[in-house]
């Protein structure tokens, strides 16, 4: 019997699934979601390839940088596409 290793499209399986939109958004969502400054339940993860689009509300434009910074520091992430937006204050 031979042996022959497992391949998908000529990478290995693992790898395949690790580059896939989903997994990436996935990814990115967590890294969000584990920001300890920043609120971003309001902000949509959609991934484009190997770039991310963060769409919604989030509190402030320093919020937004932070939040693009973090998108950013994921592996697989090439670019990040800032459409969040800040609502207007109710007063």
């Amino acid at each position: 019997m031979v042996y022959k290793e497992r391949t998908f499209f000529g990478t290995d399986p693992g790898d395949a699934a690790a580059n896939q939109p989903a997994d990436l958004e996935a990814r990115v969502a967590d890294t969000l979601a584990a920001m300890r400054d920043a609120e971003v339940s309001d902000v949509s993860v959609v991934a484009r390839g190997s770039t991310i689009v963060l769409a919604g509300f989030i509190g402030s434009p320093d919020e937004a940088d932070r939040a693009v910074d973090a998108a950013k520091s994921v592996e697989g992430v090439d670019a990040v596409i800032n459409q969040m937006t800040i609502p207007p204050l109710r007063g």
